[in-house]
């Protein structure tokens, strides 16, 4: 993580005409992120420790300890993206987006992680339509599910409603962060308003920072054992009439397409490839990308990872595309119909877009993974937010 790029606290964006965030120094997110980092690792160490006395780890505790591994990975990830948002150089490519379309997706995309969990998530949308930018906006309603899922210990409200006046979309998304038996028997409960410090975490940081960048206004409401928050999109679009689906030239225009670094960081991205020459070179080719990318060796295993929870997108060598892979494939595309597959070919162009049963995917050569692989996933993943 480079701060030397901060000019000033964390929260300051391009546009000092964007909702402001908490101030936030270097120092303290450093602090902050090696806190939650040590916390994590310090857990997995213990597991560790005890599998080396023993010579023996049960399936709950092998699943517990790489979900504590991964809980420090994210943690770091979301630290490098409050950098990167805080230095106020991101540039945005606004364009008109189905809100309601977008948070649904995103809840798609986590079906496997909620069940795992044991989350029941109560889903109130109404039809709302924004200027916004695509990438950024979907990165924010992942960052919100997981500062949501970090901390619930109960059902989820989740709710996209228009306000009356003005005519803005709200997400408004409320659960309980303390079982209510416990915050009866507190002692000195907290009164209502009081900031519950420790929803304070790496993903809070990032949400905070994420929504200032894209210009949203947020609101946080602590209660005993209970929070709410509640996004507010200013640039919330009419409704479209039927036969005036057209851009307006003067909306297209303000949008900027100008380059974003890492567009795509904090993404999950699971590659399957036998071959450690071919993980090696994937591995390369994303560096720069901050993308988060787990390797597995073969189906199996990518079912297993998969089983709680669906990535971004997934990579694969050609030659492990056997009947099982066509097996999994299809069950998650069942769950998330839209998740990018990106083929590793053996032989072919550097990059194609092809079509399997009505449906189309990009192919990339193995010879041309470093400069190719990387455009396909841009590809993949734009058009599939």
């Amino acid at each position: 993580m480079n701060l030397s790029d901060l000019g000033g606290p964390l929260g300051a964006t391009a546009s000092s005409s964007k909702p402001s965030v908490e101030p936030l120094d270097p120092q303290a997110l450093i602090a902050q992120l090696g806190s939650e980092v040590a916390t994590a690792l310090s857990s997995a160490l213990e597991r560790v420790a005890a599998l080396a006395a023993t010579g023996r780890i049960d399936r709950d505790s092998l699943r517990s300890l790489r979900e504590e591994i991964d809980l420090a990975r994210r943690a770091g990830i979301m630290g490098q993206q409050v950098v990167r948002l805080g230095n106020g150089r991101v540039q945005l490519a606004r364009e008109r987006l189905d809100l309601s379309g977008l948070l649904r997706d995103a809840l798609l995309q986590r079906a496997r992680e909620i069940d795992a969990r044991g989350i029941e998530v109560r889903q109130v949308f109404a039809a709302a339509e924004v200027m916004s930018d695509a990438t950024l906006l979907f990165s924010l309603l992942q960052t919100l599910l997981d500062w949501t899922f970090e901390h619930a210990v109960s059902r989820i409200d989740i709710k996209l409603d228009l306000k009356s006046w003005p005519s803005h979309a709200r997400i408004t998304i409320g659960y309980l962060h303390c079982p209510p038996d416990e915050v009866e028997t507190k002692p000195h409960a907290a009164a209502a308003g009081t900031r519950e410090t420790k929803l304070d975490t790496m993903s809070w940081r990032l949400l905070q920072q994420t929504a200032a960048v894209l210009g949203l206004q947020m609101q946080r409401k602590d209660m005993p054992g209970k929070t709410e928050l509640v996004l507010e999109f200013p640039d919330t679009l009419a409704a479209r009439l039927p036969g005036l689906d057209a851009v307006d030239p003067a909306i297209a225009s303000a949008g900027t397409m100008a380059h974003n670094s890492q567009p795509l960081a904090g993404r999950h991205i699971i590659v399957l490839a036998a071959r450690r020459e071919v993980r090696n070179v994937v591995r390369e080719a994303l560096r720069p990308m901050g993308l988060m990318v787990d390797f597995v060796a073969s189906v199996d295993e990518a079912r297993e990872f998969c089983a709680d929870g669906l990535p971004h997108a997934m990579i694969y060598e050609a030659s492990l595309a056997s009947g099982a892979f066509e097996r999994m494939r299809d069950e998650m595309l069942a769950d998330v119909p839209t998740l990018p597959f990106i083929r590793i070919a053996e032989q072919g162009k550097a990059f194609e877009v092809l079509n399997l049963g009505g449906r189309q995917f990009a192919s990339v050569g193995r010879d041309a993974i470093i400069e190719a692989l990387p455009s396909a996933l841009m590809f993949e993943l734009s058009r599939n937010p």
